[in-house]
């Protein structure tokens, strides 16, 4: 598209960089393409073993490459049967024992598209602590560092652990993100956490390294400058060819395209056959990390996992058994629970499930084949924010529609601009297939924090 081309550079797998990504142009001048993963589970629906599994994978390989040895052939073999369209829960469970525990290691994922990614990693590496950067400031809780993107839509990442020593330990930090482009934003929060908590190594890992020779030596010279070790670790390494005058010429074509995304109280076709949406909540003990926005700690995992299994049945219970293709939507940077719920939908028989999430992001959308990016909502935040749209691109089923949607939020989302004319269940009912909206009661931060700073 435009003259954008995608080369591969290294693969450990021997995976292409189409095999990861697709292109998309954006309404965005600072950068003009975006790079829609599918694999990532954010704005293409995809299989949740596939999201989980590939995650873990990258985990893997920075677990693999701490300890410095190879990634094993058999693992290897079972990445490519997944990717390749075999069931790839195979690769979950083949990752699910590290091979290599790292009680010491930090991780810390970036907001939104990161967060369930970073999650992976975390579980893969066996880390003491993972942790996602967020963009809600979430009353009562200290924010210990800020960091800013520079090609985002939106620009402000917060940190808000509890307690705020979490991210004391001078442990190996992995910082975790879905591409590298150009590794600033990296460079950025490493100098914040440095600043903060300092420690001699870092590792940065995606799953797409994108840098260009002079962005990999700009990251040497920091790393240099701050005394400290710098690891890169990535799925597939490659470059985007960008043709002068790309911005200029995506905006000509996106104007002269016209409006192709639906936004919500503009539904006249889709309101037609519009259904009822079903509600239910999803219990969650208190003192019990649902993500990661305020740390997730080694021995969160057991409870977590109890929980799971708890919220799944309730959620289970409430699908037709017609509901043979299930659609599991997480929102904006809740993934990781949602991504969980829906594998426990696809392990269950009579059920198939994909997942993905909504997102901050404006995208151009066009029906054409090829463009990752086919159809498009736009609603306004259920949160309180100047920035009001959201978005939910594709949530479709090989271009059909699903037997039936989850959507799956927390406390913090349920609100009347989420049922609103404008909001994002008008849009999902407007698609005429069942509707299951499910709220997580969540983890509370007072608790939490208390029960952390009780147990510590």
């Amino acid at each position: 598209m435009f003259g954008v081309g995608l080369t591969t550079g290294d693969s450990q797998l021997g995976w292409a960089l189409s095999d990861l990504v697709g292109l998309a142009l954006r309404r965005n001048p600072r950068r003009a393409h975006l790079l829609v993963s599918s694999i990532l589970g954010k704005h293409v629906p995809v299989d949740p073993d596939l999201v989980h599994g590939t995650g873990m994978l990258l985990g893997a390989l920075v677990s693999y490459s701490l300890a410095g040895v190879e990634l094993p052939e058999d693992v290897k073999t079972v990445a490519v049967e997944a990717l390749s369209g075999a069931k790839p829960d195979g690769l979950v469970r083949l990752l699910e024992r590290p091979a290599f525990d790292h009680p010491d290691v930090l991780v810390v994922g970036f907001a939104e598209t990161a967060t369930g990614l970073g999650h992976c990693v975390a579980q893969a590496l066996g880390a003491g602590v993972y942790l996602h950067s967020t963009r809600r400031a979430v009353p009562g809780v200290q924010v210990v560092g800020t960091f800013q993107e520079g090609h985002s839509h939106a620009t402000d990442h917060l940190l808000q652990p509890l307690p705020g020593t979490m991210l004391s330990p001078a442990g190996v930090m992995v910082l975790v993100d879905d591409e590298f482009s150009t590794g600033k934003t990296a460079m950025e929060t490493i100098a914040e956490m440095h600043r903060l908590f300092p420690r001699p190594h870092y590792v940065v890992a995606a799953l797409v390294d994108l840098r260009a020779s002079s962005d990999q030596e700009a990251m040497a010279s920091f790393a240099t400058q701050l005394g400290i070790q710098i690891d890169v670790v990535a799925i597939v390494s490659g470059s985007v060819d960008l043709p002068l005058g790309l911005a200029a010429a995506a905006a000509a074509h996106i104007a002269t395209a016209g409006v192709s995304i639906v936004r919500a109280g503009l539904l006249p076709v889709q309101q037609e056959r519009a259904r009822p949406y079903t509600e239910l909540r999803l219990p969650w003990p208190a003192t019990v990390p649902d993500g990661g926005r305020h740390g997730f700690l080694l021995t969160d995992r057991e409870p977590f996992e109890i929980a799971l299994e708890a919220a799944s049945a309730i959620l289970l219970q409430a699908l037709s058994p017609h509901a043979h293709h299930v659609l599991v939507l997480g929102t904006e940077e809740l993934m990781y629970l949602p991504m969980r719920l829906a594998g426990a939908i696809s392990s269950t028989p009579g059920h198939i499930c994909r997942f993905q999430t909504t997102t901050r992001s404006p995208i151009h959308v066009e029906d054409a084949d090829g463009y990752p990016v086919r159809r498009g909502f736009a609603f306004e935040s259920p949160e309180k924010d100047p920035a009001a749209h959201r978005y939910l691109y594709n949530a479709d089923w090989d271009g059909a529609e699903a037997d039936a949607i989850v959507l799956v939020i927390d406390e913090a989302m349920d609100t009347v601009d989420l049922r609103s004319e404008h909001g994002l269940l008008p849009v999902l009912e407007s698609v005429g297939v069942p509707v299951v909206l499910a709220i997580v009661t969540g983890a509370s931060p007072e608790a939490l924090g208390q029960n952390r700073i009780a147990h510590s």
